[in-house]
């Protein structure tokens, strides 16, 4: 293997030599400048020193790694977009900076049916528990068919309806149907259940606008506490049992959902907890971002180049695949972030990656796809683990 020399000066890493120029060319590493030599990135260069036996130089001598990434210790996650850049480069494909105009093929969106729900008039009446956000029916008529034809709260005993005529609405629950004119609580408003969920948690409002926007569109909505989330889905018409010879066995979600508001922080490794929970046990991961994303400037750390076939991508002949947002185990991640590293990535019509580098510099991949639901004032996307 040619090793290459690299010249450092001025903060910029140049290959001049035509051997090198050449090797970097075939490579795909950096850009040709006026004159024949070629410009690395930092990402670039620390990259071809650390695999590729490259040397690098300045005018006082000979600068090891450590010597040349010391220049970038200020710079935000540079360990976490070095070993990403790493990992994507040592699997044979192609990565690079952002360049302005620079396009991949259209985003893949995908389209979630909508049924909007719709209910006979109905009257039911019951006393909100504000120490338990729970609201308690004990009209045992009103309250089975409340659970049974449309699924809201729990009648009975979890996976036993048999055991026991209480109803049991959590304060999504009691909210949507408070505000729908179908349930009447004995002591308090509907008002008074905002505020005393908000007391307990500063997101109920965001969470509630989640839940309602899907249970309008026909879908149910249960807690998703058991996966590490906020709401766990069933598409249109699910009722707690179907299927089976006598249509008693109980329906399984396949998705889940967790919301992300543009002013909150999110652990990245508790991120990635969750969302490994939910792929365990089969359910696709949905996060919801309430509102639309505004204006703003956005940053996406490089674009992709896959493979066709068995055959890898390159700037040449092809385009980019994705846009990848890089990531430490160890960070937090903004909702408005996200967001707009989503907007980044749709405006150069790219779907995004997220690659997260752990402790010991392995990496893994979530591909991010955005959900249409038609109608919608949030914005909603799968998140699937992805095998480069």
């Amino acid at each position: 293997m040619l090793m290459i020399n690299i010249y450092y000066s001025g903060g910029k890493f140049i290959v001049s030599d035509p051997a090198g120029v050449d090797a970097a060319m075939r490579g795909y590493f950096g850009r040709k400048r006026e004159g024949g030599t070629v410009e690395l990135t930092a990402e670039e260069a620390l990259y071809l020193i650390d695999v590729r036996n490259a040397e690098c130089r300045s005018e006082r001598g000979l600068v090891s790694f450590n010597e040349m990434a010391s220049g970038f210790l200020k710079a935000k996650k540079f360990a976490a977009r070095y070993f990403t850049y790493k990992d994507w480069r040592d699997r044979g494909l192609v990565i690079v900076e952002p360049k302005d105009g620079m396009r991949g093929s259209a985003r893949q969106q995908k389209e979630y049916p909508m049924t909007p729900l719709k209910m006979p008039r109905f009257s039911v009446a019951g006393i909100f528990f504000k120490s338990d956000l729970i609201t308690i029916v004990d009209d045992s008529k009103a309250g089975k068919a409340l659970y049974d034809d449309f699924w809201f709260g729990q009648y009975g005993s979890y996976k036993a309806v048999d055991r026991g005529r209480l109803n049991k609405l959590d304060a999504y629950e009691t909210v949507f149907l408070c505000r729908r004119k179908m349930l009447k609580l004995k002591n308090t408003s509907v008002g008074g259940v905002i505020v005393a969920a908000s007391s307990r948690r500063s997101d109920f409002s965001k969470l509630y606008g989640v839940y309602a926007d899907w249970r309008e569109r026909g879908y149910v909505i249960k807690t998703g506490f058991k996966f590490g989330t906020h709401f766990r889905v069933y598409f249109s018409g699910a009722k707690p049992f179907g299927g089976g010879a006598e249509g008693k066995d109980w329906i399984h979600s396949k998705h889940v959902i967790h919301v992300f508001p543009k002013n909150s922080k999110l652990l990245i490794s508790e991120w990635a907890r969750v969302i490994r929970v939910a792929h365990s046990v089969r359910k696709t991961f949905i996060l919801a971002v309430p509102g639309r994303t505004k204006p703003a400037t956005a940053s996406i750390d490089y674009l992709l180049y896959h493979r066709q076939g068995s055959d890898a991508d390159n700037p040449k002949k092809d385009r980019p695949k994705f846009a990848m947002l890089s990531l430490s185990e160890e960070e937090y991640i903004g909702g408005n972030e996200f967001a707009n590293a989503i907007k980044a990535a749709d405006d150069a019509g790219l779907d995004l990656v997220l690659a997260i580098a752990d402790r010991e510099t392995s990496v893994t991949y979530y591909r991010v796809r955005q959900i249409k639901l038609k109608g919608s004032p949030n914005e909603y996307y799968e998140i699937d683990w992805m095998q480069p």
